[in-house]
């Protein structure tokens, strides 16, 4: 099976299933099948979405079909302690991001992998992070 190489923000997972805007899904087709992943973060940022649906249902089996594709990666103590080293950094330079782009930040770090994000203003700020914006592509 392939290794992920992408961890997918939620902006990015919407703009798939919303096939908007369309270089976002044109890209994703592009890749080997397995060479993305969303963060168990991301994954409870969807599900929030689908409960604030008003079609849940139809919210629910359209969330059920993308992770079919695109796994949910578990978090391991190794997130947690680049979760620990990131928020340092970024309260020690007055530049905070949310708290659950710090836990995405530092799952994508943690494993070495792309974020893939339309938030790059937010997640520039974490040193040595590699994000990618298919959005702009």
């Amino acid at each position: 099976m392939t290794q992920p190489r992408y961890l997918l923000d939620t902006n990015i997972c919407i703009y798939i299933r919303r096939e908007r805007p369309k270089g976002v899904l044109k890209r994703f087709k592009t890749l080997v099948p397995g060479s993305t992943a969303i963060s168990v973060v991301t994954y409870g940022e969807l599900i929030y979405g689908v409960r604030r649906s008003d079609d849940s249902d139809r919210a629910t089996l359209v969330l059920q079909e993308l992770t079919a594709l695109i796994p949910v990666l578990p978090m391991a103590s190794d997130v947690a302690k680049a979760y620990g080293t990131i928020r340092g950094d970024l309260a020690a330079r007055g530049q905070l991001i949310g708290n659950n782009d710090l836990w995405i930040a530092a799952h994508a770090k943690s494993l070495e992998l792309t974020l893939v994000t339309n938030n790059e203003n937010e997640f520039r700020r974490v040193d040595g992070l590699t994000i990618e914006n298919w959005a702009k592509e």
